[in-house]
């Protein structure tokens, strides 16, 4: 996958907004941030619940791996790209996407 499939899947996503972080592209739910872009990487920066990044990490420990310190601890976890297939990205994408939804829609 290439960081251009992340832009599309995630703009897919109901709600979604591209903003930048720290010189990053990232997605967004009324401004809660699910995911940041590392395009010269050819990475994504996903928030996930600490419980589906354990699960991922466990089941694809060459693709996912949790942000040092506590960062990682709260689930921030890198998809590596160049190994992904589109399946993974759309799952991995949905679930961090899953996780800041409730925030923005509790304020309504």
């Amino acid at each position: 996958m290439k960081p251009e499939d992340v832009r599309a899947l995630a703009l897919m996503l109901p709600e979604v907004t591209e903003g930048a972080h720290s010189g990053h592209p990232d997605f967004r739910v009324d401004g809660h941030i699910f995911a940041t872009l590392w395009v010269e990487e050819e990475r994504v920066v996903l928030k996930l619940a600490p419980a589906d990044q354990a699960g991922l990490v466990e089941a694809e420990p060459d693709l996912f791996t949790p942000l040092p310190g506590a960062w990682g601890r709260r689930g921030w976890t890198t998809l590596d790209l160049w190994d992904s297939d589109e399946e993974t990205l759309r799952s991995a994408l949905l679930s961090a996407w899953r996780r800041v939804v409730p925030a923005a829609y509790d304020r309504l």
